[in-house]
């Protein structure tokens, strides 16, 4: 297959690209390298790479012909920063996710798959998550960010329906794993905690720490990725959410990492002031990721950190 990645020199879609080329697939990749959270940029020589902005149409219309799949990664990707640039977030987010949805149905792609957040879900849901969070939930956005994700979600739904161009969207659930950003104090917290830890530097703990969260693995959103490809069933649209099921606490990861390291942990941990906009709880239902995608989690989180000891 003939395929775009989005994003694909970053965190999720480096990851997605090097799977794709082991697959012997003809891999093109679009990313401007805007990301301020990434310790650099990862590019697979086998891939054809261009260092376009998703929103120029110009040129990155003609990279679309004759491609068969199209992995959409690409995205000012943080919530605490679009709260300080919430024109650019709204931009790349809104306008980028159009621009390639437009790209893809003038050049007869045969599937969008749009990579979304979790962040969608708010703090609306957190009093009864026994079942986790379910796709057709109402959406609470927070921030500019959430706002304009699900906004490409809706643009998705519309290209499917009006237009007939088939997208799947995968709301991911706070991803971790091999190449995650670690840069700036907004980077994702395992990667950061880790990197905190073996630099001898105190892990800093948002608020109280209570806050819970549904970890994945990158290595099983790849695979979402890839089952979302090789699906021969029309997605039109749908949503899902890709993510394990089970949740922990900020606490609760700073302990498994104080220990898996052989640290105190009262000793290796500081608490900073709670910030605007994040959710108290996420917790995926991914009962649809099971039916549709024939997927489901492989990595133990747990396991996970104490191989990196």
């Amino acid at each position: 297959m003939k395929v775009i990645v989005t994003g694909g020199a970053g965190f999720i879609g480096s990851n997605i690209v090097d799977t794709l080329i082991e697959l012997n697939h003809d891999v093109i990749v679009i990313d401007n390298e805007s990301a301020i959270c990434h310790e650099q940029f990862y590019y697979n020589n086998k891939a054809k790479n261009y260092k376009f902005d998703i929103c120029d149409y110009d040129n990155i219309r003609p990279l679309f012909e004759g491609v068969d799949y199209v992995f959409h990664l690409a995205a000012e990707a943080r919530i605490q920063p679009s709260l300080l640039n919430p024109i650019l977030t709204v931009k790349t987010n809104a306008l980028g996710t159009s621009t390639i949805l437009q790209c893809s149905r003038e050049a007869n792609v045969k599937r969008v798959i749009y990579s979304s957040t979790s962040s969608a879900y708010g703090r609306r849901y957190t009093d009864n998550l026994k079942e986790g969070l379910l796709e057709d939930l109402e959406v609470d956005c927070l921030t500019p960010y959430s706002i304009s994700k699900v906004n490409g979600e809706k643009m998705c739904k519309l290209y499917s329906s009006l237009f007939g161009l088939d997208t799947v969207t995968l709301r991911y659930f706070n991803v971790y794993g091999h190449r995650e950003p670690t840069k700036g104090q907004y980077a994702p917290v395992i990667g950061l905690f880790l990197k905190q830890i073996d630099e001898c530097k105190p892990m800093t703990i948002i608020g109280d720490g209570k806050q819970r969260r549904d970890f994945t693995n990158i290595k099983d959103v790849v695979k979402a990725n890839i089952k979302c490809m090789m699906s021969e069933t029309k997605l039109n649209g749908e949503i899902i959410n890709i993510g394990t099921g089970k949740n922990y606490s900020i606490i609760e990861i700073a302990k498994l990492i104080t220990i898996a390291k052989g640290k105190e942990y009262e000793e290796n941990v500081i608490h900073l002031p709670e910030r605007k906009g994040e959710s108290r709880i996420t917790l995926a239902n991914i009962q649809k990721a099971k039916r549709l995608l024939n997927w489901e989690p492989t990595v133990n989180l747990k396991e996970y950190i104490f191989k990196k000891n």
